[in-house]
């Protein structure tokens, strides 16, 4: 798993924000560099910002209780705009800066670009919320795993989880008997979500009696939301991201949509740009935590965030937390075993510590599958009154 190093030209750093941050000033000998791709500008920001707050909060609590081994913690972040091509741009920089491991990046798509490079230099990697199949395995045309990437995992639940949870909760626990699916035909994660719902919805007796599509980037979904009116059904899923789900919503009540609307976890922050929060009343969506879980946990967590940043943290914030974590203790061991950073031994440690993990994270405990997938509960959440309220574990 040699790498050949890849220079990045400097009219291509001109264009892009790169940070370095380093918690305490300390001699390079005594730190270890992890690399952090996120989106901390463009249309996806407000995830790749919330993911970054997260390992940022969780490296500064370690490298406050001495790091690794004494070691303190370094990250590299680099914002790729939540643009694919400048993702794999950054990855090259990251690698260039010796980073022994990788956090990032955040959404499907840029992750999905780097997989490849990353599986061929054997870089360590998690992601908090690329939640796509193809984030950790190569898929044959018909959607069958050919093949897992060994070095890659995530601390979020995937697409296909997502879809087949919210067909399942509509059937079980909404007693809807018609359903109706509006989605991304551009997008690898809405599209898996579709058709796991579709699926799910299949095997539990629950009637599609439409599926409308769009593409990537539209902004008028009239006539689909005309279409699915026609059915009247009883929910309608529309597995995007929250500027989207606005927008639908909006539309999909001058369209005379009455059904009631399911989500994924992208609808995270919806709240924070619908027009009315009106239209949303009564919907469900899944989501990796809930800001009302009681566990100490979750609630630790919810205070130190809300002192550091003034904010309430969402789940990109709890599942960058848990990707810093877990991605941590792997390092933790690899420092332990007596590898050289950054050599082959050092980074098949890491990602043989991370194929071991059986920790209590935020966002519940976490093992993993053979895809490098985690197993764990969805926290169902129901938007009342304006507000976004926790109805669950499910």
């Amino acid at each position: 798993m040699k790498r050949t190093m890849k220079k990045v030209v400097a009219v291509a750093l001109a264009v892009v924000f790169v940070m370095s941050f380093a918690v305490a000033a300390v001699a390079a000998s005594d730190t270890i560099k992890v690399g952090v791709l996120a989106p901390l500008t463009g249309g996806v920001a407000e995830y790749g910002n919330a993911v970054n707050n997260g390992v940022v909060m969780f490296v500064e609590e370690l490298n406050a209780k001495g790091g690794i081994n004494g070691k303190q913690v370094e990250l590299v972040i680099y914002d790729e705009e939540g643009d694919p091509v400048k993702a794999v741009t950054g990855y090259n920089y990251l690698m260039d800066q010796e980073v022994v491991a990788i956090i990032g990046d955040v959404t499907t798509a840029p992750t999905v670009a780097v997989v490849a490079e990353s599986q061929a230099d054997g870089t360590p990697m998690i992601t908090a919320s690329a939640t796509a199949k193809s984030v950790t395995c190569q898929l044959n045309d018909d959607g069958t795993v050919a093949a897992v990437y060994d070095n890659m995992f995530r601390s979020c639940f995937i697409d296909p989880f997502q879809g087949s949870k919210m067909a399942a909760f509509a059937k079980e626990q909404l007693s809807a008997k018609t359903a109706a699916v509006l989605y991304n035909v551009g997008s690898d994660y809405s599209a898996g979500c579709a058709a796991s719902f579709q699926e799910t919805a299949q095997e539990q007796g629950l009637e599609v009696v439409a599926v409308e599509s769009y593409a990537d980037g539209a902004v008028d979904f009239q006539s689909q939301l005309t279409n699915i009116a026609a059915k009247a059904p009883d929910v309608l899923f529309v597995p995007d991201y929250y500027s989207v789900v606005a927008l639908v919503a909006q539309q999909a009540y001058a369209a005379g949509v009455k059904a009631t609307m399911l989500g994924a976890d992208g609808w995270d922050s919806v709240l924070d740009v619908v027009t009315d929060p009106a239209l949303l009343e009564g919907a469900y969506y899944c989501s990796g935590y809930s800001v009302e879980d009681t566990r100490d946990a979750v609630q630790t967590f919810v205070k130190n965030y809300q002192e550091k940043y003034g904010a309430t943290p969402n789940m990109f914030a709890a599942q960058g937390y848990d990707a810093a974590m877990i991605m941590c203790a792997a390092i933790e061991k690899a420092e332990a075993s007596g590898a050289k950073a950054g050599s082959d031994d050092y980074r098949e440690a890491i990602i043989a510590a991370m194929k071991a993990t059986d920790m209590d994270c935020v966002t519940g405990h976490v093992t993993y599958d053979q895809y490098n997938n985690p197993e764990k509960s969805a926290a169902i959440i129901t938007i009342t009154a304006g507000a976004a309220k926790f109805w669950g574990n499910y």
